[in-house]
């Protein structure tokens, strides 16, 4: 099977190379976009997540030299997904995202931080019920960015609100919300109900049973189902400890990553084309639906943003092996040859 290059919207790092570190090289880069190419990747939004402004300025301008300078950075980034700092700071919402550096929604921040950038920020993740919400979220989308609701409380009206401000996107659905929730009147089954909205899925049989992904891909529809990983510096890399974004977290043997002080999820280990293989081994796809889940849906998805950047992506194609193993990778003029399983 030939199809094009993978697109993952959420990775904060991988093959060891934490992008939110403040301290990651156009080497350490090019290390951990290689490694993405085997997996068939050809695309990604490198992700910050929530910090200080200081702190986000730093790691974003440290980032885009690295970005600049690799190899493969300006074939593979055409951009960032910022992921906070405004989202809801609640126990339970907040996920591994410091609360206390969570703030009220104001544009400001991120004209800031992006006028010291070579590349835009393409996405950004908020909640939208925090002050200021929805009306950053219609500032951003006029501007031409992603608009994505992410780790928040959000009831009907207010995703519907949302939405119509601009917003496009659930960011990695199912997850960032509290282990109770209220049965039926609860931010997942507003963000599902939303058909304005295509939800983003970390398909690693971790974040999600796989028997819930299913039944939340059925809600939700294939056509506005994508693959993204949330990959941390963990992925892609042997279990033990490693730092993500100045926390310590742990990559366990049964592929979980967790804070060591807090316990929560810290992140994934996900490789996209696992999760290709995942949702086809867990009955939820034909192999042609979770290829386009992880490359087409989510161009879909940011093709708008991108265009309004005057970005156009070098041609891709991946050739798959009969189990979905990835045998070629090209991008642009770089290609890999890879042994059928060498991505695994």
């Amino acid at each position: 099977m030939r199809t094009p290059g993978l697109v993952d919207l959420q990775v904060n790092g991988f093959a060891g190379v934490d992008f939110n570190s403040g301290t990651v090289t156009a080497a350490e880069l090019d290390r951990a976009l290689e490694a993405m190419l085997a997996t068939g990747v050809t695309t990604c939004l490198p992700t910050i997540i929530t910090a200080h402004p200081h702190e986000l300025e730093e790691r974003f301008r440290v980032l885009d030299a690295a970005v600049s300078e690799s190899r493969l950075g300006p074939l593979m980034c055409p951009g960032y997904h910022l992921e906070g700092p405004f989202l809801n700071p609640s126990p339970g919402y907040c996920g591994c995202h410091p609360p206390d550096a969570m703030t009220a929604a104001t544009p400001a921040l991120i004209a800031h931080l992006e006028g010291r950038l070579s590349r835009p920020i393409l996405m950004v993740t908020l909640a939208p019920e925090i002050g200021g919400g929805v009306a950053l979220a219609s500032a951003l989308a006029r501007s031409g960015k992603v608009v994505a609701i992410g780790h928040s409380a959000a009831d009907f009206e207010t995703v519907a609100a949302a939405a119509d401000a601009g917003a496009t996107l659930s960011t990695h659905l199912g997850n960032g919300l509290p282990q109770d929730l209220p049965k039926l009147a609860n931010p997942l089954f507003a963000q599902l109900a939303e058909d304005r909205l295509m939800a983003g899925f970390i398909a690693d049989g971790i974040h999600l049973p796989p028997k819930a992904l299913k039944s939340l891909i059925r809600a939700k529809g294939f056509a506005r189902s994508i693959l993204v990983t949330d990959a941390v510096v963990a992925a892609g890399a042997v279990p033990g400890r490693y730092s993500f974004a100045g926390m310590p977290v742990e990559l366990s043997a049964d592929g979980s990553v967790h804070q060591v002080n807090g316990g929560s999820l810290a992140g994934s280990a996900l490789k996209l084309d696992d999760a290709v293989r995942n949702v086809v081994a867990w009955g939820i796809a034909t192999p042609k639906e979770a290829v386009a889940m992880a490359s087409t849906h989510a161009l879909a998805c940011i093709a708008d943003a991108l265009a309004r950047a005057g970005i156009a992506l070098p041609e891709s194609a991946i050739e798959w092996s009969p189990e979905l193993r990835i045998r070629s990778v090209r991008i642009g003029d770089e290609h890999r040859d890879f042994a059928a399983g060498a991505a695994a």
